[in-house]
């Protein structure tokens, strides 16, 4: 079917002016990005089809330009443009997290955090530096790798600290595996960065591990 002969009700651009963005399924938001279809397939079916191929938007949305190319009806082009379109809501996310306040607006910290760190292919621990009333100074990837006491410095993450002027911190680091359960390797390097810091008086506020869709907080299960 053309998508001009579906209702206008049911066309995924009348559809977002009339309600709103959130009624879209994946398909349709992939259609409007997309614009067009292909020959013998009207956009949304091409939208359909890709995410099958993926296996879901957020697959897509991480996929290589090699990976991304392969599909018939996408390119470089389209590439690019979804590349930026992640990055601008990565630093939305971040405008919104620099606004706020990381300990009255946990959620904005999880959120920002999980957008960075959630598609790396590999680990990798940061840090949120803020000041004394808890407002963001900066983020940082500071360690790349198997996280654990050999590859997580202290003396790294007190230096940074102290460049940054920083109060407190809350560190963070993804699990590639998807599975966002603190490791025992975890707890050490987070016990030995509470130590080390705890002399320069910066305060550990939390440490989140990110899996596939969990977040994991120590401080929710009284580990700092």
């Amino acid at each position: 079917m053309k998508l001009k002969s579906l209702p206008s009700s049911e066309m995924p651009r009348e559809k977002l002016v009339k309600l709103g963005a959130n009624s879209l399924s994946d398909a349709e938001l992939l259609a409007i990005f997309l614009r067009t279809g292909i020959k013998g397939t009207n956009v949304v079916a091409l939208a359909s089809h890709i995410l099958a191929e993926f296996g879901t938007l957020r697959a897509l949305l991480a996929a290589s330009e090699h990976e991304f190319c392969q599909i018939k009806g996408l390119g470089v082009a389209k590439y690019v443009q979804l590349q930026a379109t992640v990055e601008m809501s990565r630093r939305f996310l971040a405008e919104k997290l620099e606004r706020s306040n990381a300990l009255t607006s946990p959620q904005e910290s999880r959120n920002y955090i999980r957008a960075k760190l959630r598609d790396q292919p590999h680990e990798v621990f940061a840090v949120l530096f803020l000041d004394n009333k808890h407002r963001v100074i900066r983020f940082e990837e500071l360690f790349y790798g198997t996280i654990d006491s050999a590859s997580v410095y202290p003396r790294v993450v007190v230096k940074k600290a102290l460049e940054r002027n920083a109060a407190a911190v809350i560190f963070a680091h993804n699990h590639p595996s998807g599975i966002a359960e603190p490791s025992r390797a975890d707890r050490m390097i987070t016990d030995k960065l509470i130590s080390a810091l705890q002399l320069i008086d910066v305060k550990v506020l939390d440490h989140f591990v990110i899996g596939d869709s969990d977040i994991a907080s120590f401080a929710e299960r009284g580990w700092v």
